[in-house]
């Protein structure tokens, strides 16, 4: 099941850097789709509650597809741009199993724990 999960944020991925190219975005917002999104990690410097509010508004799918369909409703170009990088980008952290964050730290996410928390409790296990 983890596979077809990661095949189908694979397709969103692509899907949203297909938009980008077809809304003509410049070259410079295709990295940015890959890093961009990920500054939002800073909140952690203020706290776990503070860094997954940051971390989860920048990677929720529902907050990007809303940006998108206000930027496309109202013609605002920089909107739909934004919400595809978002958008975009949630899926391949999704992809890697990177999943929104609880506030007991960075490496609870929704999809599991990720990092050393997780290699130390595999580690146990065997």
């Amino acid at each position: 099941m983890k596979k077809i999960i990661q095949l189908e944020e694979l397709a969103m991925f692509g899907i949203s850097i297909y938009a980008l190219y077809f809304l003509k975005a410049e070259w410079w917002m295709y990295p940015l789709l890959l890093l961009g999104p990920d500054v939002s990690m800073l909140g952690y410097v203020a706290g776990n509650k503070t860094g997954a509010i940051s971390y989860n508004l920048f990677h929720h799918k529902a907050i990007a597809i809303i940006l998108f369909l206000i930027g496309f409703i109202n013609h605002r170009y920089s909107l739909e741009i934004t919400g595809l990088i978002l958008f975009g980008h949630s899926s391949m952290d999704r992809m890697l199993s990177y999943g929104l964050k609880y506030f007991t730290g960075f490496q609870f996410t929704h999809l599991g724990q990720i990092g050393r928390a997780k290699s130390n409790i595999n580690n146990e296990i065997k």
